[in-house]
């Protein structure tokens, strides 16, 4: 290693021990060990490696050194020729082992990328949606990204930079020793040369990159906002474009400020270095040639000794370093287990039990539901808080009791905020009542895995949520087997047939970004064509069909009652229109069923769902508006 390059190695070293220090876990170090145990082998040649490469380091200056005095001494050429001879084939064994060394690294870091990724992302996936409304998606991306790239550091350029430096700093001692033990400790005087400008410069240089790290993460956050389709509508509607611009191009000129500032801190620092380096090495010349010429040091060992200085400043420097380096890596192994050791709110059943053949009925017994506190489905970190805002325990559904029949349509109506959509989410299981029981076909949600709920029952939102890839994509995550003649069929059934088929690229058609290349209508559409394929035998719509105009709501209703025809059904809707036909209407205000029976009975009795229907279809004419209307 050049001195040059030592110098860029302090430097590196010292920046990254001015992070935090954290006191060492041995739980933390417990767990990554099971991390780390299927990579047990592949470790053990990668350290053993690496001790081998440090061994041919210190030889090489040896050897340099033994020519040296072979030609001083005029001994047999086929001396020198022998030894330049060896120290080639060395060279060759370093670039091997140097390959071979880096190939164990990238496989061992690259695995244990892979299984933590796997592991968070498996956990995540098992998390309630309340960890969601909760959590910034970036956050969360971050820590299968940033984080798990950090704890791969500890495998990888850690633990070997630990073991190959040790065994390089104790073998170039050793040696150093006992050639001269004079210039040996000149060059540990001159030590602290490298090490304390290091740390300072380092210092200096790991605040410039904290502050343009933290720059341009906010350069990120407002790119992923305003570039998101509706952040762009948001700002073309009501943002201020120039002020936007402002903003972006002042915290991309403090980085490139910064950016320049750090490179010319960096160059000064490892010239600085480098200069200091070539002195230490006059100074080392300087005493070995008077130690040669008096006679007390061979000139071939003057030789040794300038290589070997070489290769003794930059583990010295990495090994003051290495305990911060391995607190660091602690802490992103911290940070991914942070999210681990989150318990998914909804636990899997032990033994699930089934759900009997043929139509499913639906029940909620005295069922009473508050939404979960932050505390028991987030973390502050993945909000980006200080401290979580813990209130919740509000019981939102007091009571409720209700049953739908197989075959059956229940439907649910009320003022906005009632509670319509806090059931259609306890059906499919996304939370657990606090009290009560929910039941499909009599047995309990709690007791049904999460494969039995999804072939069962299926669920269609008011957003009608699509994911940025094809139509056929889109479709098949309801049914992955269905063929193309089964694709065709629910777009014909969801009134979607004609314009999949005028599209150029058809089901291969890319919907973009949660659908936004669709019209509103038709992205509802695709989402019910999507229940029509996944086929459950119970079927919640919450305000399935509540983007769409009379046309489009006429032609899906259509489609509705072909597909649910033989199914149990409940559905939320606001437009009273389209659960006339419904067997049982249930009106929810503040949580609780304060109503229930069919439309003819509900308008005869003068209730709360009487006075919905007057609000919708019998509204006063405003005398004033149609005074302004006609001047």
């Amino acid at each position: 290693m050049s001195m040059e390059m030592t110098a860029w190695t302090s430097m590196y070293h010292a920046m990254h021990a001015e992070e935090e220090r954290r006191a060492f876990s041995r739980a933390t170090l417990r767990r990554i060990l099971t991390f780390a145990r299927p990579h047990r082998r592949q470790l053990a040649a990668f350290l053993a490696l690496s001790v081998v490469g440090a061994v041919l380091v210190v030889a090489t200056p040896l050897l340099a050194g033994r020519v040296i005095d072979a030609i001083t001494g005029r001994e047999d050429v086929g001396l020198v020729v022998g030894l330049a001879a060896l120290i080639a084939v060395i060279a060759v064994a370093e670039a091997g082992l140097s390959v071979a060394t880096r190939w164990y690294s990238a496989r061992i870091g690259e695995d244990l990328i892979l299984d933590l990724r796997a592991a968070v992302f498996d956990h995540v996936q098992r998390m309630p949606v309340a960890f969601f409304t909760r959590t910034r998606t970036g956050a969360l991306v971050s820590r299968l990204n940033n984080d798990v790239i950090g704890a791969q550091r500890a495998f990888s350029d850690t633990l070997s930079g630990v073991a190959g430096n040790l065994v390089t700093l104790a073998l170039t001692l050793g040696v150093m020793l006992s050639l001269s033990w004079r210039i040996t400790l000149l060059a540990l005087v001159l030590l602290p040369v490298f090490v304390v400008p290091a740390r300072r410069m380092g210092k200096r240089l790991a605040g410039l990159e904290r502050e343009a790290a933290d720059h341009n993460a906010a350069m990120g956050t407002q790119m992923t906002e305003r570039f998101s389709a509706p952040g762009a509508t948001l700002v073309k509607l009501f943002g201020r474009p120039a002020d936007e611009s402002h903003e972006f191009r002042l915290r991309a000129a403090r980085v490139r400020d910064i950016g320049v500032r750090t490179a010319m801190v960096q160059w000064v620092f490892v010239t600085a270095l480098t200069l200091v380096s070539a002195l230490a090495l006059a100074l080392v010349y300087g005493l070995g040639g008077w130690l040669a010429i008096s006679g007390t040091l061979a000139a071939g060992d003057v030789v040794a000794l300038s290589l070997l200085l070489t290769r003794l400043y930059a583990p010295l420097t990495a090994l003051a370093s290495a305990r911060v380096e391995v607190m660091s890596a602690l802490v992103s192994f911290e940070r991914v287990f942070e999210v681990l050791d989150l318990p998914p709110l909804i636990q899997e059943p032990a033994e699930p039990a089934t759900v009997p053949d043929g139509p499913v009925s639906v029940e909620f017994e005295n069922v009473r539901f508050s939404y979960p506190s932050a505390d028991k489905v987030s973390l502050a970190s993945l909000e980006d808080v200080a401290q979580l805002d813990n209130r919740g325990g509000v019981e939102v559904l007091h009571d409720v009791s209700f049953r739908a029949e197989p075959g059956q349509m229940v439907a649910l109506v009320g003022s906005s905020g009632a509670g319509k959509s806090t059931v259609a989410q306890l059906l499919p299981r996304l939370y657990d009542v606090d009290a009560g029981a929910v039941r499909l076909g009599g047995v309990d949600v709690r007791e049904l895995s999460s494969d039995t709920m999804r072939a069962t029952l299926g669920l269609v939102t008011q957003d009608g949520h699509l994911f940025h890839e094809s139509i056929r994509s889109n479709l098949l995550l309801a049914r992955p087997e269905a063929d193309e003649a089964e694709l065709w069929d629910v777009l014909r059934r969801a009134r979607l047939g004609g314009l999949v088929a005028s599209l150029p690229d058809g089901l291969d058609t890319v919907v973009g970004e949660r659908g936004y290349r669709l019209s509103g209508g038709e992205r509802q559409r695709l989402t019910i064509a999507r229940l029509l394929l996944a086929r459950p035998r119970v079927v919640v719509l919450d305000e399935a069909t509540a983007h769409l105009d009379s046309t489009s709501e006429a032609a899906v209703q259509e489609a509705l009652v072909e597909a649910l025809e033989g199914r149990t059904a409940v559905v939320i809707a606001h437009r009273l229109s389209t659960i006339r036909a419904a067997d049982l209407i249930l009106v929810v205000e503040d949580g609780r069923v304060v109503e229930r029976g069919t439309h003819g009975e509900l308008l005869a009795w003068g209730g709360r769902y009487a006075e919905l229907h007057r609000t919708q279809f019998d509204q006063p004419v405003d005398a004033e508006a149609v005074a302004l209307a006609g001047s």
